[in-house]
């Protein structure tokens, strides 16, 4: 048994190793058309911490070492230290943040009332501005008004601070299916997105090949990516090297690379954070629980490949 295990891990090593020297590691890391960038662009690659085991410190610490310009935390709501702690490593790691958001329960309007307390904190600490706030929205069985109070919230805040506020395509939220979200994007033209593609991947379970002019909407209110990739049965393939995902890369860089088209003509800043998350969105062997990728390695590849393709 221990034989045959140390076999498989083996043959899958000798696998993915060869998967990154063949095709597909040509076809991602591949230049795109020439572009030309207007004055303004700009492309900022923010590191989770989502899965990090370490201090703050160690985490700002670890994404300087690799080249993030900044990093995208859960703001910590209620707690003084913990602010501090963040604000200082920040500060002595030279890094830029941005900042998750999200209210709790199930009553609309406790949910947004949390929601407002903290996005209210974010905006009006003293101690460094945000480049953004990303925002796990409302949820998926509010109805449309009581979600719609979110996005009314944030584009008045937005307006009043003049920093950017961005609602997250997510599951369990406010634009968890392509098509709700295109309800919210046709009737609220201030409403920006972060483009997390592939929670649609999964509840459409494709790679929404049928939906073009639905995405090509969604992907014209893109400010901010969280460059996961997705598949039909799942939020995050087990490593984006492997050739088997050589349709979901493809599928996710066409859209990525329209985002980035556009951000480039209009002259604007670009924030892509690689979120590659660990168990259990990163799949593990039974019974050990064994990670079967590296997820601090899959993150700064991404990051390297998308810095090369949209510099």
């Amino acid at each position: 048994m221990n034989q045959n295990r140390r076999n498989f891990l083996k043959t899958t090593a000798t696998a993915t190793a060869a998967g990154l020297l063949g095709p597909l590691g040509e076809i991602t890391a591949a230049e795109i058309p020439f572009v030309p960038s207007k004055a303004g662009y700009e492309l900022l690659f923010m590191a989770t911490d989502w899965g990090f085991a370490g201090t703050t410190d160690e985490f700002c610490a670890a994404a300087k070492k690799e080249g993030y310009e900044g990093i995208e935390v859960w703001w910590p709501a209620g707690n003084t230290e913990a602010q501090q702690n963040l604000f200082a490593a920040l500060k002595k790691h030279n890094l830029q943040v941005g900042f998750l958001c999200g209210g709790g329960g199930s009553d609309p309007v406790a949910h947004l009332n949390s929601f407002k307390a903290s996005l209210d904190a974010i905006l009006s600490n003293k101690f460094q501005k945000p480049v953004y706030v990303n925002c796990h929205s409302g949820k998926d069985f509010f109805t449309y008004d009581q979600n719609k109070s979110f996005i009314d919230y944030t584009v008045k805040k937005t307006k009043e601070t003049g920093v950017s506020v961005y609602h997250e395509t997510h599951r369990g939220r406010m634009l968890y299916s392509a098509i709700v979200a295109k309800q919210f994007i046709e009737k609220n033209p201030d409403l920006r997105l972060t483009l997390d593609i592939s929670h649609w991947c999964v509840v459409h379970e494709s790679l929404l090949g049928d939906q073009k002019e639905t995405i090509d909407l969604a992907l014209s209110r893109v400010d901010h990516i969280h460059s996961r990739v997705g598949h039909s049965q799942g939020p995050q393939v087990n490593d984006p090297r492997a050739p088997e995902w050589e349709q979901a890369i493809k599928s996710h860089l066409a859209w990525w690379d329209k985002v980035i088209e556009r951000k480039k003509q209009k002259g604007e800043r670009m924030t892509i954070l690689t979120e590659f998350g660990p168990p259990d969105y990163l799949p593990t062997l039974p019974y050990t629980r064994q990670p079967v990728a590296d997820q601090w390695g899959i993150n700064v590849h991404m990051m390297n490949l998308l810095r090369k393709r949209y510099q």
